[in-house]
């Protein structure tokens, strides 16, 4: 589901006005879920919220570490991730307004380059980390395969890629039931959203080279109110909320997308993977 900072940020290089989001312009019943949360005052957009990404980044090791980071939004993660004092960050993002505004929260302390995520430009072996959000959810299976294996040509060997992404519950349901959760929240989000199995999840980073060394859960409960509270803060939240009472058309997409994530609240969860990069 992606990053972002909303305007009304009081920190640093993060303050982000509303008008200055990617799709901004468009319709809410036409624009896709993040954004919508995101023009209307939600930053923490991740399926297992604030507390799975801390856990995430803490779990990668990026202390020291010349880090990478797949599609960084609106730069939320990436100053979390400069938090944990990095060697050197660069961001990743295809989106030319995210660019800037990932640009605007990194500042002097790394940069930020307009590429795709499986096609990065960047050299073989530079990186020691690799970190994504909800972002290859959003992507199908052969883009999937493609992302994950730029990222193990940019690592070094032994190099993380972290992960933070939305999951499907159990491993055994069957493939009807997945094209209908999936079917379901595409409609609701309005992207194509595919997320896969905990074992799907760990095929398609050993299939590329990778050995999975940690796998988490967290609930998928992006917009019940007690994650938003947590990770927006109570002033925030009330901004929000009050941001969706007095717009019709976003309230009621909203609620379709609640919906949606209430009815397969059993078959959907926040999955975080750290897995390395095989050899030595």
């Amino acid at each position: 589901m992606g990053d972002t900072h909303t305007s009304g940020s009081n920190t640093p290089g993060t303050h982000t006005a509303t008008a200055d989001l990617p799709l901004a312009g468009r319709k809410p019943e036409d624009m896709p879920g993040h954004w919508l949360l995101a023009r209307l005052g939600k930053r923490v957009l991740r399926p297992g919220g604030l507390a799975l990404t801390e856990q995430l980044l803490d779990d990668a090791r990026l202390g020291g570490a010349e880090v990478v980071e797949l599609a960084p939004g609106l730069g939320k993660t990436a100053v979390s991730i400069l938090g944990r004092n990095p060697a050197g960050y660069i961001g990743v993002e295809a989106d030319p307004a995210a660019v800037a505004l990932t640009s605007q929260a990194v500042g002097d302390r790394g940069r930020v380059v307009q590429a795709d995520a499986a096609a990065t430009g960047l050299d073989d072996s530079s990186a020691d980390a690799v970190v994504g959000e909800a972002m290859l959810t959003m992507q199908s299976d052969r883009a999937k395969a493609q992302i994950v294996a730029e990222a193990h040509r940019v690592l070094r060997p032994g190099g993380r890629y972290a992960i933070h992404e939305l999951a499907l519950n159990p491993d055994t349901l069957s493939d009807d039931q997945k094209t209908e959760i999936r079917k379901s929240l595409a409609r609701s989000i309005k992207v194509n959203a595919r997320p896969l199995t905990e074992q799907e999840w760990r095929k398609l980073f050993t299939d590329n080279g990778f050995t999975v060394e940690k796998v988490a859960f967290a609930p998928m409960a992006l917009l019940e109110p007690r994650r938003v509270i947590a990770d927006e803060g109570v002033l925030r939240t009330l901004r929000f909320v009050g941001n969706v009472i007095r717009n019709p058309k976003a309230r009621k997409r909203i609620l379709g997308m609640r919906a949606t994530f209430t009815k397969y609240r059993d078959n959907l969860a926040a999955i975080e993977i750290v897995a390395a990069k095989d050899g030595v």
